[in-house]
């Protein structure tokens, strides 16, 4: 079968478009009496040591860009988002996220977001050096112009739907995408080497301002909280902290070995273990995750339609076999791609998660049944 590219034209290759449902609108006790049905299958394939479990990820474009600026579109759009996902067979349901762009604790060095039509929001990167961003005034996140609109999205999202659907945390960047959005990227690579102290002192002050309003995220969640979040397959009855950190790609092993993962594993441990994200083909990259302490999922894109560099099947299945931590594999594609590129991710003694994005639910449910008839 002849992969398809990766569709450049349209704005979001694993989006969904709905059309918006008010909150009064919405059947909250039919999403959480469907949510109920699947939190078993969710417990038993997170306390077993391999497996697989199917989630149809419902991700709308307008929530992850501009329609995040106002969190009732935000609500409204989500809600559609939930309400559709039960027509498609999964094991794992789908849970609310008050996504608010990816500045959240650079904004606690004062930077705030610039706002472009029909685009996510945008920092611009202030400063030059490290030593510039020491000498910053910093302030706790929640205090921030950013980090109170996330906590009113979460009291918002919590009010309109009683706190009885699944939320996760707003989108977390791990510490060192955070740092590479506070110093000018050139600067930021010459400054490991030329001041790697200085790299050091930032990544911790960078590390407590990202646990601390995490924390303070929870204090509003609390129960309803779905995890690791984010990109991540996440339920109630999963555990870890899901953390993006791209920039990774850039680094060597040795480097990011002693300057970032020892942070980023920081933080997971103050929320059950970590999840690890990167876009783009990081098969080379795996030796330097699995390294890590608490690893409790790691996510990648495996066809063309997914990420115009998607992974590697075959070298992430024998990679993860036997460790115990999920595998999270984004396949967009029709039944046939998906069951095609499960084949090679597949080993009987592994933890797998397939994200589909099948169009519709009669597509769904043909994927859904090759997955587990592969995965026996």
């Amino acid at each position: 079968m002849q992969e398809k590219t990766f569709n450049y034209k349209i704005a979001d290759a694993q989006g969904t478009y709905v059309a918006p449902i008010a909150p009064e609108q919405f059947d909250i006790e039919g999403y959480c009496a469907y949510e109920a049905d699947l939190l078993d299958k969710c417990r038993i394939f997170w306390e077993k040591k391999n497996g697989v479990a199917v989630y149809r990820r419902f991700r709308v474009p307008e929530v992850f860009s501009y329609g995040s600026k106002d969190l009732k579109t935000s609500l409204a759009l989500q809600l559609a988002a939930l309400q559709e996902s039960m027509k498609y067979k999964a094991d794992i349901p789908n849970f609310l996220e008050p996504w608010y762009g990816i500045g959240t604790v650079v904004s606690a060095f004062g930077l705030n977001y610039e706002w472009h039509d029909n685009q996510a929001p945008a920092t611009r990167t202030p400063f030059k050096s490290i030593e510039e961003v020491l000498q910053a005034e910093q302030k706790p996140v929640e205090e921030t112009e950013i980090g109170r609109h996330t906590l009113e999205m979460i009291e918002y999202f919590l009010d309109k739907t009683k706190g009885k659907i699944p939320m996760s945390f707003t989108d977390t960047q791990s510490p060192l995408n955070i740092a590479s959005a506070l110093v000018d990227i050139n600067s930021f690579f010459l400054e490991i080497y030329d001041n790697p102290e200085g790299v050091k002192e930032l990544f911790g002050i960078i590390t407590k301002l990202l646990i601390d309003f995490t924390k303070k995220q929870h204090t509003y969640i609390r129960d309803a909280l779905a995890s690791p979040g984010h990109g991540f397959s996440s339920s109630r009855a999963f555990q870890g902290l899901g953390m993006s950190d791209d920039i990774m790609l850039m680094l060597s092993d040795a480097i990011y070995e002693e300057f970032a993962l020892p942070y980023a594993e920081q933080v997971g441990a103050n929320f059950g273990g970590t999840a690890f994200h990167s876009c783009g083909n990081w098969t080379r990259k795996i030796p330097v995750v699995k390294n890590y302490k608490n690893l409790v999922m790691a996510d990648g894109a495996f066809s063309q339609e997914t990420d115009p560099d998607a992974n590697l099947p075959d070298l992430f299945s024998e990679a993860y076999k036997g460790t115990g931590a999920v595998l999270n594999a984004r396949i967009v594609g029709n039944a046939e791609r998906v069951a095609e590129q499960v084949k090679k991710l597949w080993r009987p003694d592994m933890k797998l998660i397939v994200a589909t994005y099948c169009d519709t639910p009669e597509e769904q449910e043909k994927a859904y049944e090759r997955i587990h008839e592969i995965c026996r």
